[in-house]
């Protein structure tokens, strides 16, 4: 796939039998839906940030692969040092209007948007999944209050309205057991990967001995399921089809769904 290093994901299975599975999209559609949602914003240029991760830098390289498909200028891709005090001295270097960090929260990502929100120039920040998250949006440890307008991020969640009647009874359950107006977003994502496992386990079962393979097996013969995230099939890859994303906001203090995203 673009945006992958050399020898991935092969150098991840050295027995040959591929194992992984997700229910969130993979990074390139991702990429996509940042791009496009930062063009939809007016964007003509973007200086992208990425936590030298794997994940992180692999977003990177696929926001800086397709920006210039999409007609917005890539002025450049920086490694950042999580560990860092602050981030002035190379956000003084960015002479962009839109601003994308790929990076997690939990390597200075808050501290990342609030330098690159001080430049002049910069007129919107987007964040990967990595940043899309309930802490990002509180004032008193996120995004401050005078910075959020600005801010968006992307996560393959959709408004739980949008939801089919099994989305719309998980947030219910979930919001009453836990007592949280605003379910993280992840939530139903970690909800549906243990309900896959056991429909996988399940559909092992029922055709004879139950072994780890004949789970792997199962699970990468899911096609057409019906769950909480809506109807998608497991790919060769262990990619799902599912391909919207969403946009969220900071409205007072919490992350709240904006609209959907197409990743053109």
């Amino acid at each position: 796939e673009p945006g992958s290093e050399p020898g991935e994901p092969d150098k991840y299975y050295p027995t040959g039998k591929r194992t992984y599975a997700r229910t969130v999209p993979k990074d390139t559609i991702q990429a996509a839906a940042l791009v496009s949602a930062a063009k939809e914003a007016g964007c003509t240029s973007v200086t992208v940030w990425n936590s030298k991760t794997t994940y992180s830098a692999g977003l990177a390289r696929n926001v800086a692969m397709v920006a210039p498909k999409a007609g917005v200028q890539l002025d450049s891709n920086d490694g950042i040092d999580p560990k860092a005090a602050n981030y002035r001295s190379l956000a003084a270097k960015i002479k962009s209007d839109c601003f994308i960090y790929t990076g997690e929260i939990e390597s200075n990502g808050v501290q990342a948007v609030k330098d690159a929100a001080s430049v002049p120039s910069v007129k919107f920040l987007f964040a990967g999944d990595g940043m899309c998250l309930n802490d990002t949006a509180d004032p008193k440890k996120g995004i401050p209050a005078n910075i959020a307008p600005r801010f968006k991020c992307t996560i393959a969640t959709l408004d739980p309205k949008a939801f089919g009647a099994e989305g719309k009874k998980f947030f219910a359950d979930y919001s009453a057991k836990y007592n949280v107006a605003s379910p993280d977003p992840y939530a139903i994502y970690g909800y549906e990967t243990m309900a896959l496992m056991l429909d996988s386990i399940k559909r092992a079962s029922e055709k004879g001995d139950l072994t780890r393979q004949a789970v792997v097996d199962a699970l990468f013969q899911t096609k057409d399921r019906n769950s909480v995230l809506g109807t998608y099939s497991i790919d060769q890859n262990g990619d799902t089809s599912l391909t919207d994303y969403g946009i969220y906001k900071i409205d007072a203090g919490k992350l709240t769904f904006d609209k959907v995203i197409k990743a053109a």
